[in-house]
This record gives C-alpha cells, sequence and structure tokens, in this order.
C-alpha cells in the first residue's frame, strides 16, 4: 500500500536516491538494512496540513515514512551517510549516498524543509492564540453582559419587591439565551465547514477520477511503450548483428588490402626482375657472338688438345722405350761391371804375382 494516496494533495519536492538502513531496535546500535539496493528516497509536501514528509518504497514496502518536526536533526556521520530520529515511529533512520555531493544536498534539503515545518509550528500556533484571545475576549464579555443583567434583574426585583430564586431563574435563562446564540452561530460554522468539506470532496472525486483516467491513459502510454522498447530491442539487436557483420567485413577487407599491399610489392619485385632481365636481353646478342668465337677457340682449344695429347702418347711410348732401354742399358752395365770387377780382380792378382816374382829375383 503506497504511503502517499492517489487523492493526496502531497507532491513531491526532492527525489535522489540512497541505501536505507535503521537503527537494530534490540540493540540501538548496529544498522540494520532497510533495502537489498538503493531506492528512491523523496520529500513530500502536504499543503492542506502544511507539513512534510521523507517516504522511500522498495517494491511494495514502505520502509521510510517520517513526518519532519522542528525537533529533527540530520546528522552527517562520515562523508557518505547520514542519519535523523523519529521519535513517532521510534527509529533512527541512515541513508547511505554513493557520492558526498549527494549527501549534502539531502542534508540542505532536510534543514530547509524543518525550517519551513518550524515557520509553520509558529504560524499555526499564532492562529492558535489568536482564535483564544477571540474566545477569551467573547468569554470576558459575556459574563459582564451577565452580571449586568442580573444587575438590573436584581435593580428590577427591587422595583417589584421580587425573590431571589425569580432572579436567579432570570440570570439561568440569559445564559442559555448566550449559549443558544453561540450554538446557532457553531452550527453555521460547522455547515459552513461542512460544505466545504462536501465540496473538497467532490473535487477529491474528481481529481481522483481524473487521476483513475490519467493512469488508464499511462497504463496505455507504457503498454505502447513497451511495445516501441521491445522494437527498439530487437531493432538494436539486428543492428548489433549488422555491425558484426560490418566488424567481420571490415576485417575481411583489412586482410585483403594487407594481401593487397604484399602483391603489388610482389608485383615491383617482379617489375624490377623483369627489367633487369630485359637489359641482360640487351646484351644477349654480343653474349652469343662471344660465345661463338669462344666456341670456336674452344674447338681449336680441342684441336690443338688432341694433337697435344697424340704427342704425349707418343712421348709416353718413347719414354716407356727407353726407360726399357734403360733397364736393358743397366743390365748390360751391371753385367759389365760385373766382367770389369772380374778383370780387375785378375788383374791384382796378376800383379800381386808379378810382385812376389820381383822380390824373388
Amino acid at each position: 500500500i503506497s504511503p502517499v494516496p492517489p487523492y493526496s494533495r502531497e507532491q513531491p519536492i526532492f527525489t535522489t536516491r540512497a541505501h536505507v538502513f535503521q537503527i537494530d531496535p534490540s540493540t540501538k546500535k548496529n544498522w540494520v538494512p532497510a533495502s537489498k539496493q538503493a531506492v528512491t528516497v523523496s520529500y513530500f509536501y502536504d499543503s492542506t496540513r502544511n507539513s512534510y514528509r521523507i517516504i522511500s518504497v522498495d517494491g511494495a514496502k514502505v520502509i521510510i515514512n517520517s513526518t519532519i518536526t522542528p525537533n529533527m536533526t540530520f546528522t552527517k556521520t562520515s562523508q557518505k551517510f547520514g542519519q535523523w530520529a523519529d521519535s513517532r515511529a521510534n527509529t533512527v533512520f541512515g541513508l547511505g549516498f554513493p557520492s558526498e555531493q549527494q549527501l549534502t544536498k539531502f542534508a540542505e534539503k532536510f534543514q530547509e524543509v524543518k525550517e519551513a515545518a518550524k515557520l509553520a509550528r509558529d504560524r499555526s500556533q499564532e492562529k492558535i492564540e489568536t482564535s483564544s484571545n477571540h474566545s477569551q475576549e467573547s468569554g470576558r464579555e459575556t459574563p459582564s453582559s451577565t452580571r449586568a443583567s442580573s444587575v438590573n434583574g436584581t435593580d428590577d426585583e427591587k422595583a417589584s419587591h421580587g425573590g431571589p430564586a425569580e432572579a436567579h431563574l432570570k440570570s439561568e435563562n440569559d445564559k442559555l439565551k448566550i449559549a443558544l446564540a453561540q450554538s446557532s452561530s457553531n452550527v453555521k460554522k460547522w455547515e459552513t465547514e461542512l460544505q466545504t468539506l462536501r465540496e473538497s470532496n467532490a473535487r477529491l472525486t474528481t481529481a481522483l477520477q481524473e487521476s483513475a483516467a490519467s493512469i488508464e491513459h499511462w497504463k496505455k502510454q507504457f503498454s505502447a511503450c513497451k511495445e516501441e522498447n521491445d522494437q527498439l530491442r530487437s531493432k538494436i539487436e539486428e543492428l548489433e548483428e549488422q555491425c558484426n557483420e560490418i566488424n567481420k567485413e571490415k576485417e575481411r577487407n583489412a586482410q585483403l588490402s594487407r594481401r593487397l599491399q604484399e602483391l603489388e610489392t610482389e608485383l615491383q619485385d617482379k617489375e624490377l626482375e623483369l627489367e633487369e632481365l630485359r637489359k641482360q636481353g640487351e646484351i644477349i646478342p654480343q653474349l652469343m657472338s662471344e660465345c661463338e668465337s669462344v666456341s670456336q677457340q674452344l674447338q681449336a682449344a680441342e684441336k690443338k688438345n688432341k694433337d697435344l695429347e697424340e704427342k704425349v702418347r707418343t712421348l709416353r711410348t718413347e719414354v716407356e722405350e727407353s726407360k726399357h732401354r734403360q733397364t736393358n742399358l743397366k743390365t748390360e752395365l751391371k753385367n759389365f761391371l760385373d766382367v770389369l770387377d772380374g778383370k780387375i780382380d785378375e788383374l791384382h792378382d796378376f800383379r800381386q804375382g808379378l810382385s812376389k816374382l820381383g822380390v824373388d829375383n
């Protein structure tokens, strides 16, 4: 059940988000989380009662419904945490904000609302004192008139020589007349207030009907927005798929660009090689002529080589023959030397014989 009825004149004047805590009722020291996550915390102003409230709802659960009074104080206990005590709710509320700036704004708004509540209380007290003063003055006038009438009654009684009971009855009668006049005026006031309340009730009923119609309208708007949101989500998913395809296509294009650059580089290398081959092709006739002359020189050299080989074979044959002859000569020389050695030995023996003969002689 919402703490703010749809037909109420309360309007939000400041809204923020914070984590809500309440003091542990058993220990009065530890904080108990009132919400699992950050929830909306709002200041509401009631123009009919001239009062201010702090209200916070988590789903269908009302976790803060605190009417601000001039005696309340909001205290900053850290850079992002503040608290205030609510004697009517018999608890202490704590709020944890995501930033110090939001805590400062909430504290400034609390002080502003507190001053406004104090001013409203002072004005209401002034009205009460004024009304009480008027009632006291009217009360003072009533006894005086009563006294006057009683005095006059007494004079009349004195003039008519009546008893004291008749004077008392007349005094009571005057009092009843005054009370009747006051009750008549009060009835008129009540009728006026009742008419005002009926008109206010009619206006509230009209406002309730308008709010119900607006709720239906907003429900239809919400359904239309939800359908549009679903369509946008599907469109976003399609666009994301298209973006993925585009990214893949970009990646393929990047790969093709790199491959194209590589092919262009290879083409430039091939063109350089072709240019070198063209340059080499221009000197091919000269190389052919040189090759023919070299071939002729090679043929002449081969012919000379053959001639030289013939000569070498002839020389080898002659060398073999000379070696053979040399071997024969060595053999013959050895034989000759052997014969010569024998002849020398014989001559030596002959000489020794001649020497011996000479000695004998």
